[in-house]
């Protein structure tokens, strides 16, 4: 009796499951058959926080926690999060500058923090970045590690292999020529820097990136421009494309399959 009663049991199982089965092919057919999209229902929503400086110039996130993350404003400093955006905390509040160019963290330690001040879109109401800042605490503490007269700041690479070799790409002084325009290397930690590309006096470096693969192979963006408060002189020989072979030691402006005419923004 007792056997019989589990094949009984079984079969009712078996059938409940098949019939599931169908139901969710069923179900599948119609949602395809009729097209329905998926994600009609997904909503954005604000996680905030509520910045007193403007739009936000740089955003960043530690790889495999989705909890952390860093944001950077054009005026308002440095915000982050450690629960995925519910709650945010100010870190950057008792430095003299509040202008955020660029936040980027160590491949190899995302504790280590460097921050390019001056944020690179010289609208008309831009704040002046006055240099480049360390945490070696994930923003607990910050230093500032020079480059103050270097105006916006657009990009900042860490070396994945050594977190104490980075480079800084100066946009340069939004409202006249500046000599200190240009792409500067350190190999020490910020000990030191080294100017390794430059152009002219009214051309700074737009972006830079890295090869993943190969630290030793960089390109740069640069772009010629001069703000001022009723017009933005943007583009001309000094906007281009540049490639490093050495690590970023020495650069050759690329020309071939470039765009002829006048050339703004590179990024």
């Amino acid at each position: 009796m007792i056997r019989l009663r589990s094949v009984y049991v079984t079969n009712i199982l078996l059938f409940i499951f098949l019939s599931l089965k169908h139901f969710a092919f069923a179900q599948n057919e119609n949602l395809e058959y009729h097209n329905f999209d998926l994600t009609s229902q997904l909503k954005f929503r604000n996680i905030g926080p509520a910045i007193g400086g403007g739009r936000v110039s740089s955003v960043v996130g530690i790889p495999n926690n989705p909890n952390v993350y860093y944001i950077g404003s054009a005026g308002g400093g440095i915000f982050k999060t450690t629960d995925g955006g519910f709650s945010w905390k100010a870190i950057f509040e008792k430095e003299p500058v509040s202008s955020i160019g660029d936040i980027e963290l160590a491949p190899s330690n995302p504790n280590l923090i460097w921050v390019g001040t001056g944020e690179s879109n010289i609208r008309n109401n831009v704040l002046n970045g006055k240099g480049v800042y360390y945490s070696p605490d994930a923003g607990a503490t910050w230093k500032c590690m020079g480059l103050t007269d270097v105006g916006q700041i657009s990009k900042i690479i860490i070396n994945p292999n050594n977190p104490d070799i980075v480079f800084v790409a100066a946009l340069g002084h939004a409202w006249g020529p500046n000599i200190d325009r240009g792409l500067y290397k350190t190999i020490d930690g910020g000990k030191t820097w080294k100017k390794v590309l430059f152009v002219n006096d009214t051309t700074g470096v737009s972006d830079i990136a890295m090869q993943p693969d190969n630290p030793e192979i960089m390109l740069a963006g640069t772009w010629q421009v001069v703000r001022y408060p009723w017009a933005l002189n943007d583009g001309g020989d000094g906007s281009g494309i540049y490639q490093s072979k050495d690590g970023g030691d020495t650069w050759k402006k690329i020309n071939e399959g470039i765009p002829k005419g006048l050339l703004g923004r590179i990024s």
